[in-house]
């Protein structure tokens, strides 16, 4: 059985790419920074689907946690083929508005330690000419949305060339592009998800099964969706100020999160 690493893995995306990798038959080696949390989806996998859930318990924007996990990809005695770098998190406010420590922990996290995992994971991968890399972005990756869409470019850029670079060698390395997903990642940066409209939101299972198929097909970028498909080719020639879309504003004490994955 092969071995799946993914980080962010005990909710939303992550959790739901853990149970679709197990379901395919992959042992699986959770990533998350709550370890009980952890335990507690280990041991569901496991019930269902007959795994083997490791746990790694790791802060993925503190230096330690990264080389924690880094040690656990080159570990050549448990090979991973798999490697799904999904752990991010969102920030409300304008840049000029946060503090730059937290935009520089925001980027660690998007960016370099997705380098750091990726690089780590190409080591074996490129030794056993096979492996699988996916990199969550976001079709905010296509639009002027900030840092958030900044950090999404370049797991974009970095995956389209990956694959073509890796492809000849066995190694298929995907940018997974999703719009809004019903997740708590909205949740937890304390965003008014009533700013979207319904239909701009995705369920966790569709995101990630069509994640995982054109992985599997080799294509270096995943759109979910067909609506989400037609929003990133007008970005390439809609006007700045149009793609850059609506304001994202705070929930208002006692308001309604609506549905979570």
């Amino acid at each position: 059985m092969m071995t799946a690493l993914i980080t962010g893995a005990t909710a939303g995306l992550g959790a739901e790419f853990a149970r679709q990798l197990a379901e395919q038959g992959h042992n699986v080696v959770l990533v998350a920074r709550d370890e009980s949390r952890l335990k507690a989806t280990a041991a569901e996998l496991e019930r269902r689907y007959g795994t083997t859930a490791e746990v790694l318990s790791a802060d993925l924007t503190d230096d330690a946690g990264v080389a924690a996990v880094v040690a656990r990809l080159s570990d050549a005695s448990r090979p991973v083929e798999v490697l799904v770098n999904n752990a991010g998190i969102g920030l409300l406010k304008d840049f000029d508005q946060n503090s730059i420590e937290d935009e520089k922990r925001h980027l660690k996290l998007h960016v370099q330690t997705a380098m750091e995992l990726s690089h780590a994971a190409l080591q074996g991968m490129l030794d056993r000419n096979s492996g699988r890399i996916i990199n969550v972005a976001s079709v905010a990756a296509f639009l002027p949305r900030g840092s958030y869409s900044a950090a999404k470019a370049w797991l974009l850029t970095f995956s389209r060339w990956a694959n073509i670079a890796y492809a000849p060698r066995g190694i298929k390395v995907t940018a997974v592009c999703p719009g809004f997903v019903h997740t708590e990642f909205h949740d937890r940066m304390g965003m008014d998800k009533s700013v979207a409209p319904g239909w701009t939101w995705l369920r966790p299972g569709r995101v990630v099964r069509e994640g995982l198929a054109d992985n599997d097909r080799g294509k270096a970028v995943s759109v979910p969706t067909k609506r989400y498909k037609i929003l990133a080719a007008a970005a390439r020639i809609l006007p700045d100020r149009i793609t850059a879309g609506p304001p994202r504003k705070p929930k208002e004490p006692g308001q309604d999160s609506g549905a979570t994955g």
